[in-house]
């Protein structure tokens, strides 16, 4: 028992890992809940297009050396208002918008940054994580941030919601669809610009997809997914550092892959949509369906 207790306790000695461990819980928590959202919509392409439309502003405050964290959020919040505008044009499908404006996104980014010698070694962090090299300074701006996207998703839950399962009902209801489009976009960019540090530019759809996807399979009520979302996505977050800290392996990647196992557990156990589920339904079924014809005959 000591020894486990140990094990748990060691990490926290060190105040880089406390800093770790808060700021990807935060992460786990705001993306668990703004994921929600994004799987219910069946808009996943959405986190890896934001994580691509950060980057030229990530580039231009490199080249002008100013903040990374408001140079993404900056070019990706002005990327998600241009995609959210054009895609009100019935004739355009809503991925396929995303995908003109986020890889026009990403193409200014390189290009931007292929004027500044010397740059690919400083920003490694941001397309891997440097969950931990975190300031005290980043952990008061992902808490005070998360805090907000977690009130205006409460907020607006019951209208985001809404435009997730029915767009035509929700407008026919008064709602302001256009509005509504507009402020996920936002959530969604914010939440991936906070998450950067956590798990980097190149896996930060997964911590954005993976937990909320977990829930999905774990239950049908949308109130007990946005809990069960933030848990699992807290609980990879964690578990990955953990492991990170003991065999001293890339903290982002590993975060990533016990979400991916949370999943695939998931895929296999839930309950009711579960495969070993499925396959149980599949047997009870078979004889019941089989009886009448007996009797009959």
């Amino acid at each position: 028992m000591n020894g486990l207790l140990g094990y748990l306790a060691d990490p926290w000695q060190h105040v880089f890992m406390q800093r770790a461990f808060l700021v990807a819980a935060m992460s786990g928590i705001v993306s668990g809940v703004i994921g929600t959202h994004v799987v219910l919509r069946g808009m996943a392409f959405i986190g890896d297009a934001v994580s691509h439309a950060v980057f030229p502003g990530v580039a231009i405050a490199f080249v002008l050396h100013t903040s990374l964290v408001i140079g993404g959020a900056v070019t990706g919040l002005l990327t998600a208002i241009a995609a959210a505008v054009f895609s009100q044009n019935r004739r355009l499908k809503e991925d396929s918008v995303i995908g003109v404006f986020f890889a026009a996104a990403f193409g200014l980014g390189i290009v931007v940054l292929s004027t500044a010698p010397g740059y690919s070694g400083s920003l490694e962090s941001f397309l891997f994580g440097q969950i931990l090299g975190i300031s005290d300074r980043d952990v008061t701006t992902v808490a005070v941030t998360g805090a907000v996207l977690l009130a205006a998703a409460l907020l607006l839950h019951k209208e985001l919601v809404a435009v997730s399962l029915d767009r035509e009902t929700a407008r026919a209801l008064g709602l302001p669809v256009f509005a509504l489009d507009l402020v996920l976009y936002a959530l969604v960019t914010i939440t991936v610009v906070i998450s950067l540090q956590a798990v980097g530019n190149v896996l930060v759809l997964a911590l954005l997809i993976t937990p909320a996807t977990c829930a999905r399979l774990l239950t049908d009520r949308i109130g007990v997914m946005m809990l069960l979302a933030p848990a699992i996505g807290t609980l990879s977050a964690v578990v990955g550092l953990y492991l990170s800290y003991t065999y001293n392996l890339a903290a982002g990647g590993l975060i990533v892959l016990v979400a991916t196992g949370v999943f695939v557990a998931c895929w296999f156990l839930a309950p009711r949509h579960g495969l070993l589920a499925g396959l149980r339904r599949r047997r009870s079924v078979g004889p019941a369906a089989r009886r009448p014809a007996a009797v009959g005959s």
